[in-house]
């Protein structure tokens, strides 16, 4: 292509996404179309001990570099049309920098389980009222898993030597524009930030006297859509972006994935089937998905996702593929594919409701849903079942714990959810897209991109170019429906049953039972 044609040429964005497999590059135009892809996969964690989930900080920043570099290889035409960059980044995943920046140990990532019992004791006034609303409990899980705490108590020496704590987001924003700030919709996790105000928390906060972080050590924050810099000279020579193009704000993966889906609105939820399974709605209220859990900072300014979780969600089909699926994966070996792929049999080979197996998938309990005591649970077992009714338990355990999810936040935000957009890796299934439209009795529907992550980032790139006038703008242009699978009435109606009538009495039920289990054996630790 000619210069002259390069520049009249149609602007593309950048998106850059950090998750926790993978690093990507990604291409999109202003229609939302996915133009070119470089996908780097990484070692998500060193398991350096039980329960420690750590990665060198600048492996992430080096895995980055290379997906870039891996773009450009392959479609180096395209990088003079990019008008604008956005990084999104997997949530809640925190390094220790000293005054140089440096990284003074690995970066904790967010699967990390350490906690601590030696956090600040708040005064009395600030207890008394905390028990009197029977949230005792949630603020002792806040302060004993708090990063911050942890690390003060178990590693003195380095958190006093720790000048700056910043999320991975915007460690790596530093890395490419050298300036210390990082997007508001990226603070999630332990942190003493004001979510309805979407700011650092005010100075007479009660997070400044329960967390051990101070405001120094913390970035300046930049709303999505926003610039935090420009791309710099070493930034450039790393990943081979150009030189000056703008650093746009556009928040954490989960965040850019709502935006990237079209979820805009509270009348349509996005389910997100990855590692964590999600449930959210955007609205330009500030709504708790439960009482005294906030909603999050939405991808785009104004707005909130009021957010469900289910910490082990798609977890459990990597957990069934390493304890129950040796037979797949080694035949995936064998024809070069996903075990993933293998597993749609399993499905076919099991009916709509597994003949009566259900699981409730709390392997990994939550600090408020269901509660700090919760565990897995799968009733109903007959000599008649098998693996493939025990995979199909297993995907539509995840769907009941998610319509649980959805039912909760219709009450909260006063507004039906009409249609669902389904993301992540599970949604490439189209067997779990049916299973999903079939418990939920609503049409689900896959965005007409898979990356929807990489999209949201794109939006708000799109956006701070100036190429949309704002963010609703910007959706309506670049978000479109895919395929859409509909609710059939025969399995609609077993499911409807099979959530009303077992799944939704199982944790009230086994609940006394987890907390003896906890109480005799210590796990999970309650502190």
């Amino acid at each position: 292509m000619s210069a002259a044609a390069t520049r009249t040429a149609a602007p593309l964005l950048l998106a850059l996404d950090q998750g926790t497999q993978s690093a990507r590059a990604m291409l999109f135009d202003t229609a939302g179309e996915l133009v070119a892809r470089h996908q780097q996969p990484i070692q998500a964690y060193r398991d350096t001990g039980p329960g420690q989930a750590e990665q060198d900080a600048d492996y992430f920043w080096e895995q980055l570099a290379r997906a870039c570099q891996g773009l450009w290889a392959a479609h180096g035409d395209l990088r003079e049309r990019v008008a604008a960059v956005a990084l999104t980044t997997q949530r809640a995943s925190v390094v220790c920098l000293d005054q140089a920046m440096r990284p003074l140990r690995p970066a904790i990532i967010w699967l990390d389980q350490r906690r601590t019992r030696d956090y600040p004791r708040l005064p009395w006034y600030w207890r008394w009222p905390v028990a009197a609303l029977g949230q005792g409990e949630t603020l002792r899980q806040f302060q004993s898993k708090a990063e911050c705490n942890w690390l003060a108590a178990d590693e003195p020496d380095l958190w006093a030597g720790t000048r700056y704590f910043l999320l991975l987001s915007g460690y790596l924003s530093w890395k490419l524009c050298g300036e210390r700030r990082d997007c508001t919709a990226s603070q999630v996790g332990y942190l003493p930030y004001d979510f309805k105000r979407q700011d650092w928390a005010g100075p007479a906060d009660m997070k400044w006297r329960a967390l051990r972080v101070r405001r120094e050590q913390l970035p300046e924050l930049v709303p999505p859509g926003r610039p935090l810099g420009t791309i710099t000279a070493t930034a450039a020579a790393n990943t081979g972006i150009p030189e000056g193009l703008p650093l746009i704000a556009c928040g954490a993966d989960k965040a850019c994935e709502v935006l990237g889906a079209g979820a805009f609105t509270p009348d349509v939820g996005n389910l997100s089937y990855g590692t964590t399974a999600t449930f959210n709605t955007c609205n330009a209220r500030f709504v708790e998905p439960i009482r005294f859990v906030p909603a999050y900072g939405a991808a785009a300014p104004g707005r909130y996702n009021s957010e469900i979780i289910v910490q082990r969600g798609y977890w459990m089909v990597n957990w069934f593929k390493r304890e129950f699926a040796a037979e797949e994966v080694r035949e995936a070996e064998r024809l070069g594919v996903a075990p993933e792929r293998l597993f749609e049999r399993l499905l076919d080979d099991s009916p709509p409701g597994a003949m009566g197996l259900t699981l409730q998938p709390f392997w990994n309990p939550g600090v408020r849903i269901p509660g700090p005591e919760a565990k897995g649970a799968i009733i109903g077992f007959g000599d008649v079942h098998t693996r493939a009714h025990l995979y199909r338990a297993i995907i539509e355990g995840i769907a009941y714990a998610l319509r649980d999810g959805k039912e909760r936040l219709e009450k909260r935000n006063r507004a039906p959810v009409r249609e669902l957009r389904v993301s992540g890796g599970g949604s490439q299934s189209d067997a779990v897209m049916q299973i999903t439209a079939d418990v939920f009795g609503l049409p689900a529907v896959r965005p007409h991109t898979f990356e929807t992550s990489g999209l949201g980032a794109a939006i708000n790139a799109a956006v701070g170019a100036g190429l949309f006038a704002d963010h609703g703008a910007a959706v309506a242009a670049m978000t479109r429906k895919g395929e859409t699978f509909l609710p059939r009435p025969a399995p609609r109606a077993l499911y409807d049953r099979l959530y009303r009538r077992v799944y939704r009495r199982l944790y009230p039920r086994l609940a006394p039972l987890y907390r003896s289990i906890r109480h005799a054996t210590g796990y999970p630790g309650h502190y």
